[in-house]
């Protein structure tokens, strides 16, 4: 039985064998409404994606918040493989931080999976008066029982890496993560690796300034990130910033999923790199760019050269493939990293994006593509905006896809995205040699949701999946 030995998985590879679960039948994706034009609060759909169901491909619940633009994100678990063996544990309780009103909902779906209710609401006070923290972005639960979230900045809107610590069992504020007067200058993902006495953040911007959108002189000015930040994991203090270079923005980070492994990979947006990140000799962190995704000349943009942006990554339980989004030029990629110092581009599949042919966008120049790729069509619809957000099946052979990013940049680059509303797709991966193929049966259109068209952002499984779950 699932779940029988304390939440999660006793290892990466038994979670992948689908030994203990079936292949997911339900995910979770927060849906946002601010900055649609639609004064309507964001909520929690609860999505069929079983074939053999009569409601496959089909929103059968939402969950709406009682407030109005929180801006909703990215979402955690109370308990994961962190806890397994603590029979005392149910992954039982969705953590979902608001990126803009710094709410915390714990929603309930151990009661109801497929009609998840309100648990509680920690309420952004608690954040400004017990953490001087706010914006809270990656949530990951903790073997102790806590739960770690990592904060963007302050109660002000400036800059500020800092992490909430909140109790598993009450949700109550416990206080601030980190220990000592150094704390990282920009906050965003975060992952940790408790065998080497590490944890790793990244640095998205300040949040004042990305809240509406993004001006390329904010970089000159230092509001963008481009360190990774390491912290001693026993003692909670802010050890190193390794640099990646002005402007690169390092935003999902992924340690390989073997808790031995003192290696893992960093996507970073404006300069379309990915850098494997790795534990020296002498015991410091350094990293080596080992992907760069070239910029694209083009006419009829905001820069005249676009850069891919990734914006999101992931890699498979088995440590095998990683797989990236570059959300402006509307690719997703599969490489094999059996080596990981030489990644090898083995998958690749446009889904929209900013350079389709018939676009106001002209490219002038491209290191890789021969001509403009064709719009993306799947069941009659033009599907606007590019891909996102991405989550692997547990046994790594489905890729789920959505197109939002967040809805201040929604707004400004795909600004059809917001007027149509997003899309979560299905990509089927090739695990022997690699490659990747678009479903042609697998659309839900969040344009057609009945309070409007909305955007829906990152997926979930309730039985966990390769970003959430950490193995100690």
């Amino acid at each position: 039985k699932c779940g029988a030995c304390g939440p999660g998985y006793a290892t990466p590879l038994d979670a992948m064998k689908g030994k203990y679960c079936p292949r997911e039948e339900i995910v979770y994706l927060p849906c946002i409404y601010r900055n649609t034009g639609i004064e309507k609060p964001d909520y929690l759909a609860t999505v069929d994606v079983d074939p053999k169901s009569p409601h496959y491909c089909q929103v059968i619940h939402r969950l709406p918040m009682p407030n109005l633009k929180d801006e909703l994100h990215h979402s955690g678990w109370n308990a994961c493989s962190s806890c397994f063996g603590d029979v005392t544990k149910r992954r039982n309780r969705l953590i979902l931080p608001s990126l803009i009103s710094s709410r915390i909902y714990v929603v309930d779906v151990g009661t109801d999976s497929r009609a998840p209710r309100i648990h509680k609401i920690v309420e952004p006070v608690e954040l400004f008066w017990k953490g001087n923290a706010a914006n809270p972005h990656t949530s990951h639960c903790l073997g102790s029982g806590d739960i770690l979230i990592s904060c963007l900045g302050d109660p002000s809107g400036n800059g500020k890496g800092g992490f909430i610590l909140l109790d598993g069992e009450t949700f109550e504020v416990k206080g601030n993560w980190e220990n000592g007067e150094k704390v990282a200058p920009l906050g965003y993902d975060f992952w940790y690796q408790p065998r080497h006495n590490v944890l790793m953040s990244t640095e998205w911007g300040t949040p004042k300034v990305l809240a509406d959108g993004f001006n390329p002189a904010d970089i000159e000015r230092g509001h963008y990130g481009r360190y990774i930040n390491v912290w001693d994991w026993s003692t909670h203090t802010y050890l190193q910033a390794i640099d990646l270079g002005k402007g690169s923005i390092p935003l999902e980070i992924r340690f390989l999923h073997n808790p031995d492994a003192a290696e893992g990979f960093v996507g970073c947006a404006l300069s379309g790199a990915v850098h494997r990140f790795y534990k020296t000799e002498k015991g410091d962190w350094a990293a080596e760019k080992v992907i760069e995704v070239p910029n694209k000349k083009v006419q009829g943009w905001l820069l005249p050269d676009m850069p891919g942006l990734i914006t999101d990554i992931l890699i498979s339980l088995d440590d095998r493939f990683l797989y990236f989004s570059n959300w402006l030029h509307g690719d997703i990629r599969q490489y094999d990293i059996s080596n990981t110092r030489k990644p090898k581009l083995v998958g690749q599949v446009f889904l929209g994006g900013s350079i389709t042919k018939g676009g106001p966008v002209t490219v002038v120049e491209d290191k890789e593509l021969q001509c403009q790729p064709e719009p993306f069509v799947l069941k009659g619809k033009r599907v606007p905006g590019g891909p996102q957000m991405i989550q692997l099946s547990l046994d790594g052979k489905r890729l789920y896809v959505t197109s939002s990013l967040y809805s201040g940049w929604d707004k400004q680059f795909y600004p059809d995205l917001v007027k149509e509303g997003s899309v979560m797709l299905q990509i089927d991966v090739d695990t022997e040699r690699g490659g990747l193929k678009v479903n042609k049966n697998f659309l839900v259109d969040f344009g057609k949701e009945p309070g409007g068209p909305v955007l829906a952002h990152e997926i979930r499984y309730p039985g966990g999946d390769s970003t959430s779950d950490i193995w100690m």
